[in-house]
């Protein structure tokens, strides 16, 4: 698709925004106020915050069931997961605003986690399964005076299942689809699904227990021809339980254990370019923690602590093992006055160790502070500070600004906001000792991020916002023969807007477009342009229908056979997802269709994609 034709939707979409406020109006469809959380962890109304937080509730998860977490959040406006249209195994990009993936922090139930062992230190997303979770909130930009170090690009906060209010509450899953190329279209039963979970509340306790397994064949990493398969297999299991000792103490403790298991490609000698080979790669992935909460006037005091054991294992021509803890104690201290000043005080402590030929480690110790101010008339500032005393690298401050300007429109809102936000992110233990290319004298990263926005809401179901951002990474940490420092700063800016309107009762739509533009130097894989679109039909309380368009734009991949960059066409997909609920919808049917046309394209040299892939099943909640 031409990016003239992306253009024309996208002013399609927010013609059909206007008509659909005329249409709400009249109608007077009441919207909820919607809270968010992540960029304060405070419970605010959209309105009074000053960020652009993209929020997928448990219901957009149920109309996405089939689909992995990595391919839902993929959907949103700044963000690229590259690897997420390839064989399932595909080692994942995080490309948001220009960065990668050291530079975006997960959290699960506001504890972070990572993987000290990974060159880029990240959390591996391929580890989740998108049905144990209740919803996810996703902050782009600088946050770290909240979350730490990495927090630089983006913040995803994953939040698990809650409790059934019921005794005893069950809900099973499972279902079968194709994972096929676009010149394989055999619609073979090679994609499998199945989740268990158990829930309910007996007076002061609560409980959530779960069991999944995904199991993918019928495709090969390396694009070639006569290719062996690679299947994907993975294994979840969680536990989380919540006692309340009485109205103010309340604890959880949870522990989980992630496996999966891919057949891989690689670069075997002496070519060292991308063959059919038989490597394989294993993760597994052990947590345990504990969150004891103390309620007060006006606040509340809270420990979220958390032990992680990770083990992976690469068997190919450069084989390894590894074996990573963590252990991470985030102890706050929440009051409210008057419910205009909102602050928040606490203390982050994280232990990191990995195994490389011995043993490494560093620890953080970071006090931090920060104070949200909502008035009466309009005007709310979020600010904060961190003091990052890193083990290796000593102390660094970083802080942020983040005011907001909000004028009552009838029943809704307008919004005009900014921010400026810097980061620290320190060189992570692989890139310091590892096996590959390690260097001991790397200087941490330093990120400064400037944004302006606006935003409007009707109150009725249509809300449209766009924000610009400008960023600046000093010390990038690049790779030539081994890890180095940039001698020059890394410059990107771009554009997000994001827009959703329900036109009527039963049709909702929604749009969000991405312009990203690197001012200096070259970010493989990235695209400078990118657009989704969805459109929902309520055909009435048990069917549901969903349309889902994504344009990716032209980007730079290198071409190890050759070592230069080139450029990757673009290409635009459309998926459809349908699902009916039976015997008094205990009982839910799904269906979805996804890259409907079979868009031939390429989103890593070398590489497969998937071509049109069918997938059927049910969820029983009894």
């Amino acid at each position: 698709m031409k990016k003239t034709n992306v253009f024309g939707i996208l002013f399609t979409c927010i013609s059909v925004f206007g008509f659909a406020q005329q249409q709400t109006d009249s109608l007077a469809v009441q919207e909820l106020n919607e809270v968010v959380v992540t960029d304060s962890r405070f419970k605010l109304k959209r309105e009074n915050s000053g960020k652009t937080v993209i929020k997928i509730s448990r219901s957009e998860i149920e109309n996405n069931q089939g689909r992995t977490l990595v391919e839902l959040i993929n959907t949103k406006s700044g963000i690229e997961i590259n690897g997420s249209k390839s064989v399932e195994g595909q080692n994942l990009g995080y490309y948001i605003r220009g960065g990668n993936n050291r530079q975006v922090l997960v959290l699960i139930d506001g504890i972070q986690v990572n993987d000290p062992s990974l060159v880029l230190n990240e959390f591996d997303l391929r580890l989740l399964d998108l049905n144990t979770i209740e919803s996810v909130e996703i902050i782009k930009g600088g946050a770290s005076t909240l979350y730490g170090n990495a927090a630089a690009t983006a913040v995803i906060s994953i939040t698990t299942r809650k409790a059934s209010k019921k005794a005893i509450s069950a809900s099973f899953l499972t279902s079968i689809g194709t994972n096929q190329s676009q010149d394989d279209q055999d619609y073979d039963g090679t994609s499998f699904t199945n989740n268990v979970t158990l829930s309910g509340s007996l007076n002061k306790l609560n409980y959530v227990a779960s069991f999944g397994n995904r199991y993918v064949d019928g495709l090969s990493a390396a694009n070639a021809t006569n290719a062996e398969k690679d299947p994907f297999s993975r294994y979840n299991t969680n536990l989380k339980l919540g006692y309340e000792i009485n109205d103010r103490i309340s604890i959880t403790a949870f522990g989980s254990y992630d496996n999966f298991k891919t057949d891989i490609d690689g670069f075997p000698p002496p070519t060292y370019t991308l063959a059919d080979t038989n490597d394989e790669f294993k993760s597994k992935q052990t947590r345990v923690g504990v969150a004891p909460k103390f309620d007060y006037t006006n606040g509340s005091i809270q420990v979220n602590a958390a032990y992680t054991d990770i083990e992976r294992e690469t068997i190919s021509s450069f084989s390894s093992m590894n074996k990573a803890q963590s252990f991470v104690v985030d102890a706050f201290n929440k009051y409210t006055f008057n419910n205009e000043f909102y602050t928040i005080v606490g203390l982050n402590y994280g232990d990191y160790k990995s195994e490389f030929s011995d043993e490494e480690s560093y620890n953080t110790v970071d006090p931090y502070l920060n104070v949200v101010y909502v008035s009466d008339f309009g005007l709310n500032i979020n600010a904060g500070a961190r003091f990052n005393n890193h083990s290796e690298y000593g102390s660094h401050l970083v802080y942020s600004l983040n005011p907001s300007y909000k004028i009552d429109v009838k029943s809704g809102y307008a919004k005009v906001f900014g921010s400026y936000a810097t980061s620290f992110i320190a060189p992570n233990l692989s890139q310091l000792f590892g096996p590959f290319g390690a260097n001991p004298d790397l200087e941490p990263e330093e990120n400064r991020t400037i944004e302006g926005g606006l935003e409007y809401s009707n109150g009725k179901g249509f809300r449209l916002n766009g924000v610009f951002f400008n960023r600046n990474e000093e010390n990038t940490i690049i790779y030539t023969t081994g890890y180095e420092n940039a001698t020059t700063d890394a410059k990107v800016r771009g554009v997000e807007v994001e827009a959703e309107a329900k036109l009527i009762d039963k049709l909702s739509i929604n749009a969000n477009y991405t312009f990203t533009e690197l001012k200096e130097g070259v970010r493989l894989r990235l695209p400078k342009h990118k657009a989704n679109a969805g459109v929902t039909y309520n055909f009435n309380e048990r069917t549901v229908a969903t349309l889902n368009y994504q344009y990716n734009g032209t980007r730079v991949d290198t071409d190890f056979s050759v070592f230069q960059n080139v450029d990757l066409d673009s290409y635009s997909l459309l998926d459809v997802y349908v699902s009916h609920r039976i015997l008094k919808n205990k009982l839910k049917l799904f269906a979805n269709i996804t890259n409907i046309f079979n868009e031939d394209y390429e989103e890593i040299i070398g590489y497969t994609t998937r071509g049109r892939n069918v997938l059927i099943g049910m969820n029983l909640t009894l």
